[in-house]
């Protein structure tokens, strides 16, 4: 394909997917290439939030918990989160954030391996998953939390580690790990696998099942577009549930919560993975938000996501060369999730005066310039459109003005 203006225009009409684009409350003019960090508006998102506040609590107050079924949303949103990560209605519950679930099942796996004391992971994984991991190993006392380059995890993998815990695709570079494979390694020496989905659900094909994944967790704000601290979800196989044990034992994972027993007793299949009273209007603009993915095949998603992702490279590389870019994510789409990685030692202030021109993408420390696909409102035109404002800003040099070297608390 030769790579112009019109090419793009002519992709975009023959987009299977295009039509979702209306589904979105999106500026006009604006370029929003950060749903990997934050998702778009849906417009239903906002007419459903206003029933649940106007009609649902403004009038039927605490009725609605069984009038609107708002008791049953952990389970009904998990569900519709199900279909699209490979997993079946009762195996996906949402609860709690990614980093609180992450230390749930984290926890739960250590006890499903009794003997075992090793959490493995990879240095430079997204920080809250160390982090939690970190809190964890402390709290525990005699957890080690071992860390080695993607490269060698299959070689790491050995009789003293119960868990293996990986984010699909890596929040900075956008590599993506094999799934399937890492499993299997896990297995083949007893350990359970944990996989973060959280800069995966939504943007790729994800088949948890189909890959043997024992547990999974990610959130509802980035590509599922539930919107900014929306609720996570959690994964947990069917084959583990009798096993799985929280270690945050709250009043709504018990089997009857309402009878107000002293004595914890685990709910049945995953209800036992939840802790405290679910966020209803988090939950109620999340499961609205999912509504956007109703009869999309996911398999069209991952060819849209791979195809915008090609195509910003290709112009990068024709049209940004000499002006110190570096490419910092794989340049194979099948090794890539939904998102690019530009490395360059100006990143902070060129990605600032980049969203100046109203081309939105986000800064990683110490040197990525990250550009988002959510390829359900993301154009083949809008990513040629970014790239011509990303030569404009080389080009006339606007990235040195002393304000866009200004740090702001969010990057």
């Amino acid at each position: 394909m030769t790579l112009t203006r019109a090419a793009c225009e002519a992709l975009d009409r023959d987009d299977p997917l295009a039509a979702r684009r209306a589904l979105f409350d999106l500026p006009e003019g604006l370029i929003y290439l950060d749903g990997n960090s934050l998702g778009a508006l849906p417009r239903n998102v906002g007419e459903r939030l206003g029933h649940a506040v106007g009609q649902e609590w403004g009038r039927g107050l605490i009725r609605s918990w069984n009038a609107a079924a708002w008791i049953d949303l952990p389970a009904r949103v998990g569900g519709k989160i199900a279909r699209l990560i490979g997993a079946e209605a009762d195996e996906v519950i949402c609860a709690d954030s990614t980093s609180v679930n992450i230390f749930k099942l984290a926890a739960a796996a250590l006890m499903m391996r009794p003997g075992r004391k090793v959490i493995l992971s990879e240095p430079g994984n997204f920080p809250t998953d160390l982090y939690v991991l970190q809190g964890l190993a402390a709290f525990a006392g005699d957890v080690e939390l071992r860390t080695v380059p993607a490269d060698q995890i299959a070689e790491a993998l050995d009789d003293s580690v119960a868990l293996l815990l990986l984010t699909q695709v890596h929040y900075k570079s956008g590599r993506l790990h094999d799934m399937a494979a890492l499993t299997a390694r896990a297995h083949e020496v007893g350990a359970l696998a944990l996989w973060d989905l959280s800069h995966s659900a939504g943007a790729l094909a994800v088949d948890l099942n189909g890959c043997g994944a024992d547990l999974a967790v990610g959130c509802g704000y980035k590509y599922l577009n539930g919107g900014p601290g929306a609720p996570a979800f959690a994964f947990v196989a069917r084959r583990h549930h009798e096993a799985f044990r929280s270690p945050l034992s709250g009043w709504m994972g018990h089997a009857r919560p309402f009878e107000f027993v002293d004595a914890y007793e685990p709910g049945q299949g995953l209800a036992r993975a939840l802790c405290g009273t679910p966020p209803v209007l988090g939950m109620t603009a999340l499961e609205a938000a999912l509504e956007a993915f109703d009869g999309v095949d996911m398999g069209q998603i991952r060819a849209k996501s791979m195809a915008l992702g090609d195509l910003f490279l290709e112009l990068v590389e024709q049209r940004c060369a000499g002006h110190g870019f570096e490419i910092a994510c794989p340049r194979d789409a099948r090794a890539r999730g939904s998102q690019v990685a530009l490395a360059h030692r100006e990143g902070y202030a060129i990605m600032q005066a980049l969203i100046a021109r109203e081309v939105i993408g986000d800064f990683r420390a110490p040197d990525i310039l990250r550009f988002g696909f959510t390829p359900l409102y993301v154009r083949y035109v809008d990513v040629w459109e970014a790239v011509e404002r990303l030569v404009q800003v080389m080009e006339s040099g606007q990235w040195r003005e002393a304000r866009f070297h200004q740090k702001a608390a969010v990057t």
